[in-house]
Parts: structure tokens; C-alpha cells; sequence
């Protein structure tokens, strides 16, 4: 069982730190006044980025006419949002190893990322809350997930075993088997990276929270995640649905109608996420 989260933060610093103009990139989520041409021309100097993401800019989803060959051409087709976004998501997958460790099925895991940041941007439209900024916290939300399966493989190989055994949540398994679960490992992350407060509590709470009231991302985060769970999205058979307390389903003011929509505009807009952003 690993001591505490200090352990988590040493290996953390084995991770590549985010380059600086990811960092820019998420600091400016809730900024209006951006100049995007300074921001377009500085990611424009990472190949590696500038390659991934015109590659996603020219998937057959965004049906271009004519093909994308410039960051800035990018921008004023699909928008400065969709690029930032597809940015980040880029940075931050290529951040960990291709291959599976510590058992975690990958593919289940990016699709179940893709479903809560869908749910996230659709439910931060109806509490008036910055879709982008929803969308990006959505799609980050387990994060630490992975700090645990490439930093400690064995151990979150047994966890998987425990939680097969126990059928029981697995953040429960990665206390009991870990000791640390994947909601502390993924913040301290996003601090090492220095994601935004808003998006760091995100990544934190979104399997508790201890107050409600005034929509907030965090809450957002935490309902989104629940509602990708309860669509089954991610594929995994044994996946469950976390609870949500009627304090902060009351937080929310959805009516039937707006989960109906809710529901059924996430599950087709998940199809075509997943077409750009899961191999």
C-alpha cells in the first residue's frame, strides 16, 4: 500500500511537465479578451502538437472541404474553442504511454472521458456555466486513473482484482488496495501542471463533494461524471453509477424534459467525440 499522496507527487515528477503554451492554454479557459493569433502562432512552434491537432482539424468529422495545413487556418475554420480544446486533449494524452499498464482498459477509459465531458459542456449550457472550460474538465476529470496505472502497475493491478472480487466501487478499491485513490492522484497532478483552481477542485471532487448551492464547475464535474457512468458509455460491463445526493440533484433544477434532451443530445454527440478523440 503506498504511505500517502507524497508518494503519488514523487512519481508524478517522473511526468513530463505540460509545455508552456498548454499551460497558457488552460489558464485562458474563462478569459474572453484572448488574442488568438499570438496563442495561435505559439502552438504553432510545437510540431508535435501542431501535427496531432491537424490531423484531428482534418478528420472526416469536421467534413473540411479543402484541407487544413496551418494552426491559424485551423483556428478560423473550426475556432479558436474546438482548437484549444483538441490542444489540451493532445498534450495531456501524449503525456502517459500508449501501452496498457496495471490492467486499465484504456479504450474504456477515454470513452468514459469523452461521455462526461460531452454530458459536462451540455450541462454547463443549461446552469449558463463556460461549456469549453466544461468540456476540457470533463474530458480531464481521471486524470489520476492513469497516474496510478502507469506509476504503480502492480498495485493497481491488485486493486482491479480486489474490486472484481468485492464488486465494489473503485475508488473504494483503490483506498483499501492503494491507499491513495485516483480523485487525490489526479489532483495533485493538476496542481503539478497547474491547471486552473476551478479545474483543479474539479479533478479533486467529482466523486464528492461537500456542499452545494450555486452551480459551480465542480459541480458540474461531479454531476457530469455520474450521468457518463449511468449512460454506460464507456463500454465496461461491470461498470456502476456513483450516487448523487438529492441535495445537489437539486442543485441542478433538471426537469424531466431536460434530462430527456440531456440524455439523448449526449449520446449523439458522444458517437462523433469519440471519432476525433479515441483511437
Amino acid at each position: 500500500m503506498i504511505a500517502s499522496i507524497d508518494d503519488v507527487v514523487k512519481r508524478i515528477r517522473d511526468l513530463p511537465s505540460l509545455s508552456t503554451v498548454v499551460v497558457e492554454l488552460l489558464s485562458t479557459m474563462d478569459q474572453e479578451d484572448i488574442d488568438v493569433h499570438v496563442l495561435g502562432a505559439k502552438i504553432a512552434l510545437d510540431q508535435s502538437l501542431t501535427a496531432k491537432t491537424l490531423r484531428l482539424a482534418n478528420s472526416s468529422f469536421y467534413g473540411m472541404s479543402s484541407k487544413v495545413t496551418t494552426i491559424h487556418q485551423a483556428i478560423s475554420v473550426l475556432g479558436f474553442h474546438s482548437i484549444r480544446t483538441l490542444v489540451t486533449a493532445c498534450a495531456v494524452t501524449g503525456s502517459f504511454p500508449a501501452g496498457v499498464s496495471g490492467g486499465i482498459n484504456l479504450q474504456a477509459f477515454w470513452r468514459h472521458s469523452v461521455a462526461t465531458a460531452v454530458c459536462a459542456k451540455l450541462l454547463a449550457v443549461h446552469l449558463k456555466l463556460n461549456a469549453d472550460t466544461a468540456f476540457t474538465a470533463g474530458l480531464l476529470h481521471d486524470i489520476g486513473t492513469l497516474v496510478l496505472a502507469t506509476r504503480f502497475p502492480a498495485e493497481y493491478s491488485a486493486m482491479l482484482a480486489y474490486r472484481k472480487e468485492h464488486d465494489c466501487y473503485i475508488i473504494e478499491a483503490e483506498r483499501a488496495v492503494i491507499g491513495v485513490d485516483h480523485a487525490m492522484a489526479g489532483a495533485a497532478l493538476a496542481a503539478y501542471w497547474k491547471f486552473p483552481a476551478a479545474m483543479q477542485e474539479s479533478v479533486a471532487s467529482h466523486h464528492h463533494l461537500d456542499a452545494a448551492g450555486t452551480p459551480t464547475l465542480p459541480l458540474l464535474i461531479h454531476a457530469a461524471n455520474v450521468f457518463a457512468h449511468a449512460l454506460d458509455l464507456s463500454g465496461e460491463e461491470d461498470d456502476l453509477v456513483p450516487p448523487l445526493s438529492q441535495t445537489l440533484w437539486m442543485s441542478l433544477a433538471l426537469s424531466e424534459a431536460d434530462c430527456a434532451k440531456l440524455f439523448r443530445d449526449s449520446e449523439s454527440t458522444f458517437v462523433d467525440m469519440c471519432k476525433i478523440l479515441v483511437s
